[in-house]
């Protein structure tokens, strides 16, 4: 994984100083662009490995980027930087495909390790291959298994259930629809309405409750489905 290339947009200098330190530290190769402009022109010539993007941008702005790029070049993994203001944009950048979003004032730790974990997913997916067990924060899958463990406790999920889960935590960064997530649970015999969805979410809430209540694993985006709640991630 060093020596991956990663292209950072940003139009604050200093975020972009934050971003070259802590990834040449970790051994990628960082390139950089203030603008939209010159975020396209420099994806377009030095085919990053990796996208960085700030969605607030001066000229092109972050979203109409993103669609340009992925235009061109959809396999190109794109990790968007937002502030907590633009929530609907992000959730906006998420349906369209982008891989992950962190939220500004981010931590130089936290940028290098999903940097890492997106490049792993580009490459297993590359190679043709899936990961059979998941872990995110306390949540441990085997995907070969149908086991789940949360805090290292075991669960007992349906089939229904354990696929649900498994598509939040394999793309952690992702707000799914209701009519996506049937679609991955489901084989199209099946007849399942928007109200089976939100019963198999309140169940397995009710589940993850009984271990901790303290927080819930599964964010509802209103108006739009549900992803994986960021903050188990740091869940101790």
């Amino acid at each position: 994984m060093a020596g991956k290339r990663i292209l950072a947009i940003d139009d604050e200098q200093h975020i972009l100083d934050v971003v070259i330190y802590i990834l040449e530290e970790n051994g990628f190769s960082v390139l950089t662009a203030l603008n939209g402009e010159d975020g396209l022109a420099l994806f377009n010539r030095k085919n990053p490995d990796l996208v960085i993007l700030d969605l607030m941008l001066p000229g092109i702005p972050g979203l109409d980027l993103f669609r340009k790029m992925r235009d061109t070049k959809p396999d190109v993994p794109v990790i968007m930087l937002t502030s907590r203001a633009e929530e609907i944009d992000r959730v906006l950048g998420l349906e369209l495909g982008a891989d992950d979003y962190v939220t500004k004032p981010f931590s130089a730790r936290e940028l290098a390790a999903r940097v890492k974990t997106i490049l792993r997913r580009a490459e297993a997916a590359e190679a043709g291959s899936t990961p059979s067990r998941l872990t995110h924060g306390p949540m441990d899958i085997d995907c070969e298994a149908f086991s789940m463990s949360y805090f290292d406790k075991p669960m007992q999920l349906t089939r229904a259930e354990f696929k649900l889960i498994e598509c939040l935590i394999r793309y952690p960064a992702r707000v799914f629809t209701r009519d996506v997530l049937i679609d991955r649970i489901y084989d199209s015999s099946h007849v399942v309405t928007d109200r089976s969805i939100d019963a198999y979410v309140k169940r397995v809430r009710k589940k993850f409750a009984e271990i901790r209540s303290d927080i819930d694993p599964i964010e509802t985006v209103h108006g739009v489905g549900y992803k994986l709640n960021q903050d188990i991630e740091k869940a101790t």
